[in-house]
């Protein structure tokens, strides 16, 4: 009994342990994370410990939302987790997402990792179409995409396929034209191989450099109604409040800075706004529900807060964390030199090789017919030798063959032939005896001559035979990897040097370097524009060769309306300008006249 009441006790104990926590699941760009936490964590805790675990300390850009019934909220800083109204279903599901976007990501996005994260955000928006962004700057975008994530272009690498499959582009701009997959790939992978020298880092920010003109980046668009009751929508940014029509999220009708905004207050469902010139009514609209103007208060008074941060001298954490950025930058631009120094020394080693390689096949190639020739001037002696042989010994069998005659005209001399017919007979014989011992004698000596002629050449090609030895033995003689003789000014004739010394491979970066890694950082400043003017016509270019594959009937309103201000060269900066020329009163009252 004892026993049973004292596992009770212990069980009662583990429930009330393990009551005192709730998992909590956050899921961010990369992956997804799980905490245990405890009951009485805040926002401002998990919050915290995400950014503790993911190494972020520009912490002022992000938050975490969850889902509410028909809308979305982000978590409070300074309230309990579990006070918040929201499925209390574990593991509680958390998005760690920009809440607020810069103004300029080059200037103000100091770490990679928060790089990185508006990258993947700022991507994951425009090919769910949350984002407008027009065909030629999609692909434009895809290929820095494509960049960040394989690196320099290698065509033994990225061969065609490579992106099948990659989500790229997004589904609007492919049912847009009549282009197959493969040339869609293909346009893409000209504008990446245009791409190579830059590191993922640089890929990713060139596509937010391109991505922040988008005129529905970093916008957050709410329904509202003015004093009359006409249906609009609010656009929150980090530049200030824009009215847009229903219809048009790409132009705004008014538009007031944050710097023109003293205070932002709602009542139930009504939001005031207090322009700073108290000449001018009270900017008034209603929202659908009280839950949509407690978000729109917390994007106001978070944007406001940082469009004023910005334009005060920076903290001194942040420009420690610039500080730090800056000398990252130059370590990777040095250890970047460093590399691309050795990999030009080893192309150039390599080519070295190849034509060292190249040399050595020529000698051998030369060696090898060499010793055919040799080959075939031993057959040619051998049978010279063996003709001369022949005719040596045809010559002797000649001399034979007339001393026999000889012989045998001799004995008809001296036997005596009684009758005149037999001595007449005889001396016919006998004189064709000396006819054919003539003609011997002419034959014999022929054929001595012969093999006179045949020892001569036999001669001669032994000489031959000699001479292709030598040659032979000059060729095997010299080494295709001696060094060549070369001075300090000139380049050697007989081919390229292959001694590469272990110094050629280790620099010293000095202070010329830092000074002159200096001098390209300022002047990129400079070269703002430049650069500028080059994306402008790679996107006019990109637009008119795509241009003709078109289908016109296949446009979305947003297209239509896009290319209208693309004519009227109205671009999300001028047209800023330009609806803020006028005074702030004459613009509410424009509003409240909508």
């Amino acid at each position: 009994m004892a026993s049973v009441l004292a596992s009770k006790m212990g069980l009662n104990s583990l429930r009330r342990k393990q009551a005192k926590t709730f998992n909590v699941t956050v899921v961010t760009m990369d992956a997804d994370l799980e905490f245990s936490c405890e009951l009485k964590w805040k926002g401002k805790d998990l919050f915290e410990l995400v950014c503790r675990t993911l190494g972020l300390r520009e912490t002022w850009f992000f938050g975490l939302r969850f889902d509410v019934k028909d809308t979305v909220a982000w978590l409070k800083m300074d309230k309990k987790v579990l006070d918040h109204d929201m499925p209390k279903e574990e593991p509680i599901v958390f998005h760690f997402l920009a809440k607020f976007y810069p103004e300029n990501a080059e200037e103000e996005l100091v770490q990679d990792i928060t790089q990185h994260l508006f990258f993947l955000q700022v991507k994951k928006s425009i090919l769910e179409e949350e984002i407008y962004c027009p065909p030629e700057a999609s692909v434009l975008l895809a290929s820095y995409a494509v960049h960040a994530k394989y690196g320099d272009y290698d065509p033994n690498v990225h061969k065609p396929g490579f992106l099948s499959q990659e989500e790229l582009l997004p589904k609007r701009v492919i049912n847009l034209y009549q282009m197959t997959a493969e040339m869609w790939e293909e346009r893409i992978t000209v504008c990446y191989a245009e791409h190579r020298g830059r590191t993922r880092d640089e890929a990713e920010m060139e596509y937010l450099k391109i991505a922040q003109d988008l005129e529905m980046y970093g916008v957050n668009y709410f329904s509202i109604r003015n004093k009359k009751g006409t249906s609009l929508l609010l656009g929150v940014d980090a530049l200030g409040l824009h009215i847009y029509d229903l219809s048009n999220k790409l132009t705004p009708k008014i538009s007031f800075p944050w710097n023109e905004i003293r205070n932002i207050s709602y009542s139930d469902k009504e939001f005031a706004i207090k322009p700073l010139d108290k000449r001018a009514d009270v900017f008034k609209f209603n929202s659908s529900k009280l839950r949509v103007n407690k978000l729109i208060l917390q994007l106001c008074i978070g944007n406001h807060d940082l469009f004023m941060r910005r334009r005060r001298i920076d903290s001194l954490e942040v420009q420690q964390m610039k500080m730090q950025a800056r000398e990252e930058k130059i370590r990777k631009q040095m250890e970047r030199q460093r590399l691309e120094r050795e990999k030009q020394l080893r192309e150039e080693a390599e080519r070295a090789r190849d034509e060292l390689e190249r040399r050595l096949i020529l000698l051998q190639d030369e060696a090898h017919m060499a010793n055919e020739a040799l080959l075939r001037s031993e057959e040619t002696a051998d049978l010279l030798a063996e003709k001369a042989q022949i005719a040596e010994e045809e010559a002797k069998l000649l001399a034979q063959k007339a001393a026999e005659a000889e012989q045998e005209m001799q004995r008809i001399k001296v036997t005596a032939i009684r009758s005149e017919e037999e001595k007449r007979l005889m001396e016919q014989k006998m004189l064709e005896a000396e006819m054919l011992a003539l003609k011997m004698a002419e034959e014999s000596e022929r054929r001595a001559k012969e093999a006179d002629q045949l020892k001569q050449d036999l001669q001669e090609a032994r000489e031959s035979e000699r001479k292709a030895k030598n040659k032979l033995l000059e060729l095997t003689s010299k080494s295709p990897y001696s060094p060549v003789p070369s001075s300090a000014n000139a380049v050697p004739s007989d081919g390229p040097n292959f001694n590469f010394s272990m110094e050629n491979l280790s620099f010293d970066f000095k202070d010329t370097d830092m000074k002159r890694l200096s001098m390209e950082i300022e002047k990129e400043k400079v070269e703002y524009m430049e650069k500028s003017k080059h994306l402008q016509e790679q996107l006019n270019e990109l637009k008119t060769q795509i241009e003709s594959l078109k289908l016109k009937e296949r446009e979305t309103p947003l297209d239509i309306l896009h290319n209208e201000n693309t004519e009227k060269g109205t671009s999300k900066q001028s047209n800023f300008k330009k609806l803020t020329l006028q005074s702030t009163k004459s613009r509410v009252a424009f509003f409240q006249e909508l």
